[in-house]
């Protein structure tokens, strides 16, 4: 009587770290996005020499090269900036307001969003780059 072995080869594949290395990507994506700059829209600010730091919480106003507006990262069209700030200030006695322009805007666009400021009496304040 003649007892064979089974010789044929079984290829295998070891999962058994892949649980852990998933678990070390999704930590590292999820500290990086924590990290992350909430500013999304990107334009090239102008440069200024000395900082000024705002304690309140202020609207940020974006205006793109383009010419689109967005309040708080939230688009809309020029026509509606005005009641949309108004909204946004309730009842907040001062309203600071952060510009933040390309620094190859034109200065009647500048003047347009600082007007509105000042017929609401709110606090406009533009965003520069530390030189």
């Amino acid at each position: 009587m003649k007892i064979r072995r089974s010789k044929r080869f079984e290829a295998e594949v070891s999962t058994h770290s892949l649980n852990d290395i998933m678990f070390f990507l999704l930590l590292f994506f999820l500290i990086v996005s924590t990290v992350a700059n909430p500013n999304v829209i990107k334009i090239l600010l102008p440069k200024s020499q000395s900082n000024q730091s705002i304690n309140k919480q202020p609207i940020t106003l974006t205006v793109t090269e383009d010419k689109k507006y967005y309040i708080n990262q939230q688009e809309m069209p020029f026509d509606a900036l005005e009641p949309a700030l108004i909204k946004e200030s309730g009842n907040l006695p001062e309203l600071t307001v952060v510009l933040r322009l390309p620094y190859n805007l034109q200065i009647q666009d500048l003047v347009d969003v600082m007007q509105i400021g000042a017929r609401n009496k709110f606090r406009m304040v533009l965003a520069t780059d530390k030189n």
